[in-house]
């Protein structure tokens, strides 16, 4: 285990947002939660296999964040596009639908649409609701925002199966970062692969927020931050019905350091005074983590620009 020193810390939380406001904080006193480490090893570098989890008793609210890699000013070229080399794609199986494509949502500022694709993993109807408006069998959902060169498109959600994904708005230098890592909010359960079982969402444009009603009862509210340079963030909230357990997750691949889209894992547990950090291949699990920080220092050739994901301001509540 490597500790961190006073300048490589004030550096860390810098790049991922958490001592500059990140975390909930003057809400109520943060909580620890457990984190640990399910990751199995891969050469196929388009296989979730990371996958780091939180868990922890009667969580009622925390943040999700994805912050540039510290790196992403070094860029010069990106590759994004899928290697399937060293992949076995011969156990794999899809459902087969009619492609189609919506616009669910659509102003001055931002736009949410929503697709089917030709072939999906699951066959699951999740209805999204915007206003009196019912899509059914979406497979994704984009949200786009008006950025400062443009329309970018910033965060998806996945219904049938509970993932996210989110990015800042690209750099001046760059004209689009990569998606990376995906995160999964709610009760986790296992169904072939880690999931949250949602059984409809609604989105609210004016408050730029998601309510999730899930199959094994319970709801959440996610609450969209401003998109900017800096980072995006999600405000998580299972109002009356905090969830114990697993309660969220990092998705992600790792075949070796410089061909990921997360390597490292940091972490700030209650009274420390200093981060840790391991290579995502070394660490195992954490106790009382106040912060946590799955990402890159070291240059990726796969999803270069993707970004590392950060959590904070885990709060208990009944």
């Amino acid at each position: 285990m490597q500790r961190i020193d006073g300048r490589f810390l004030r550096v860390l939380a810098c790049a991922v947002g958490l001592s500059a406001g990140f975390v909930l904080g003057a809400r109520a006193e943060s909580v620890g939660v457990a984190v640990a480490n399910e990751t199995v090893p891969t050469l196929c570098a388009e296989e979730d296999n990371v996958y780091v989890t939180l868990a922890g008793d009667d969580i009622r609210r925390f943040r999700i964040g994805a912050r540039h890699p510290a790196y992403v000013g070094t860029i010069v070229s990106d590759d994004s596009a899928a290697d399937f080399s060293n992949c076995d794609r011969s156990a794999e199986q899809f459902f087969e639908f009619d492609t189609r494509r919506v616009t669910l949502y659509e102003d001055r500022s931002i736009w949410l649409i929503g697709y089917v694709y030709e072939r999906y993993w699951r066959d699951k109807d999740v209805p999204v609701h915007v206003g009196d408006t019912v899509v059914h069998n979406l497979h994704m959902v984009q949200l786009w925002v008006q950025g400062p060169r443009g329309p970018e498109e910033f965060l998806v959600l996945y219904p049938p199966d509970g993932y996210w994904r989110l990015r800042p708005l690209s750099p001046a230098h760059l004209k689009g970062t990569a998606y990376g890592s995906s995160v999964l909010l709610g009760p986790v359960e296992t169904k072939v692969r880690p999931i949250v079982e949602i059984s409809a969402v609604r989105f609210d444009p004016e408050a730029r927020r998601f309510d999730l009603s899930f199959d094994r009862g319970g709801s959440a509210s996610v609450t969209v931050g401003e998109a900017a340079e800096e980072g995006v963030f999600l405000d998580v909230d299972f109002g009356d019905s905090p969830v114990s357990g697993v309660f969220g997750g990092v998705r992600s691949m790792y075949v070796t350091p410089g061909n990921a889209d997360a390597s490292e894992v940091g972490w700030h547990v209650g009274g420390a005074q200093a981060w840790q950090i391991e290579p995502l291949s070394e660490f195992v699990s954490a106790q009382d983590v106040r912060e946590l920080w799955v990402g890159r220092h070291i240059v990726s050739r796969h999803n270069t620009s993707a970004p590392d994901m950060v959590f904070g301001g885990f709060e208990r509540g009944r």
